[in-house]
């Protein structure tokens, strides 16, 4: 099975990418985490872009605040899929990281989920796997299936109290 690579501007984001990761744990999908500045450390962000698909990867996050640049950096040295999580910030809530993140040139795509949106981020990595991984598509419909059946038992609960 291919790793989802996860890579965090900073330190402070793994709150959020801590969230990712237990997605993945959940589906017993290998990942490896990284801290990488697309300002800071350009060179490694890179190198580790680059060589992601030889390394294993079928996928990759990538969470930063604020200028939010890290997503389209690592975008842009690798064909591999790479879905952007815009991290709130103390400044605007994180609508600056969210606009950083999904307003890519044409030909350089970052799938862009909700602002801290670490699950959909997971969630997403598996549902690219998951193409080629039939047990892995059997598992996100059975949790498909005990969503909905959380859901409905609200419903439930909700209707008979009302």
């Amino acid at each position: 099975m291919k790793k989802v690579g996860i890579v965090m501007g900073s330190d402070s984001d793994l709150p959020i990418l801590q969230k990712a990761v237990d997605v993945l744990k959940e589906f017993g999908v290998p990942y490896e985490a990284h801290v990488y500045s697309a300002h800071r450390t350009p060179e490694e962000a890179r190198d580790f872009a680059l060589h992601a698909r030889e390394r294993g990867f079928g996928a990759i996050i990538a969470a930063a605040g604020m200028a939010a640049h890290l997503a389209g950096a690592i975008a842009a040295n690798t064909a591999l899929p790479v879905i952007g999580i815009p991290c709130k910030s103390s400044n605007l809530d994180g609508i600056d990281a969210l606009l950083s993140t999904v307003q890519m040139p044409s030909g350089i795509p970052v799938a862009t989920v909700a602002v801290n949106g670490g699950v959909n981020a997971a969630l997403l990595c598996i549902q690219i796997l998951a193409v080629n991984d039939g047990e892995l598509y059997e598992k996100l419909l059975k949790k498909r299936a005990r969503d909905a059946a959380a859901v409905l038992e609200k419903d439930k609960k909700v209707s008979s109290e009302l």
